[in-house]
């Protein structure tokens, strides 16, 4: 298909590589000129000075952004060159208003609007094996579908608009509770002056395992967290996760305290630090 990639980060800029190598033509926008140049010389798509350029003609328009505003900002700048039919696909991770919001404004333009927000990280999109949440109509998803697969591992539809990032929200959730049950049983293994390794083959095989555990439990033993999601986007997602429970009534009182203690690591100096910096505060 003919696509345009809007947003080259540390998620967007091998997501549209995958792109690239299934074959799609690609023209491809960043805000950093010089990064957008870059991933043109390395895949051979085309990189372009503005979105209305990278987006005229495409049949298909996907992004990965960093939060509602800049979403807003780049279909505002995006309308005016959209084809009729064109479907476009938000990987940024938003509030579920402002998805339902989008889909309602693009549907005037007539143009599809598909919340597809993803988990699996820097690792997951270089590899190509994330898991991407979606909501958006059925002709629209079936369109996407395709497409998005060159970077991913598991697509569900969730719903209309707006459901891919409520089922987000759930994600992140679940990751605060779990980084933080791991910092804690980590900073008790030391204070019992157990061997944190013998700790993790103990534990691991059993119903304590977890993606977190696997891949995070030696670095945080170690101390280094220079890598990963960063606490500064954790907060972010988090903040939209308070916010939509504040208005549907849901009771997330460890998600609330989890949050609070993102904000001690960000006093620390932590704010790029990787979600699993949560064991920094507990071994100060």
């Amino acid at each position: 298909m003919e696509v345009a990639f809007i947003g080259l980060g540390v998620m967007g800029y091998p997501m549209a590589g995958h792109l690239a190598k299934a074959g799609h033509d690609i023209r491809v926008f960043n805000r950093t000129p010089g990064k957008a140049a870059r991933w043109a010389a390395e895949y051979g798509g085309i990189a372009v000075a503005s979105i209305a350029e990278a987006v005229d003609g495409r049949e298909l328009v996907a992004m990965c952004v960093g939060n509602d505003a800049d979403v807003r900002q780049v279909m505002a700048e995006a309308y005016p060159a959209l084809e009729p039919g064109t479907v476009v696909v938000d990987h940024t991770t938003t509030s579920a208003k402002l998805a339902r919001q989008m889909a309602e404004e693009a549907a005037a333009h007539e143009v599809a609007f598909v919340d597809a927000p993803v988990s699996g990280g820097q690792a997951g999109a270089q590899n190509g094996q994330l898991a991407i949440m979606v909501g958006g109509d059925d002709v629209a998803v079936a369109v996407a579908r395709p497409v998005i697969g060159a970077y991913a591992k598991a697509i569900q539809h969730m719903g209309g608009p707006g459901a891919g990032q409520l089922t987000k929200m759930c994600n992140q959730i679940c990751i605060a509770g779990v980084v933080q049950g791991l910092a804690e049983a980590l900073h008790f293994a030391k204070r019992a002056e157990l061997d944190a390794g013998l700790v993790y083959e103990a534990i691991s095989k059993g119903a304590a395992q977890s993606w977190q555990m696997d891949n995070r439990w030696k670095t945080m033993s170690e101390g280094r967290f220079d890598f990963g999601f960063a606490v500064d986007w954790m907060r972010k997602d988090l903040g939209l996760v308070l916010d939509e429970a504040r208005s549907n009534g849901a009771r997330l009182e460890v998600t609330a305290l989890v949050d609070q203690f993102y904000a001690e690591v960000q006093a620390l100096g932590g704010r790029r630090w990787d979600t699993s910096s949560l064991a920094a505060r507990l071994n100060r």
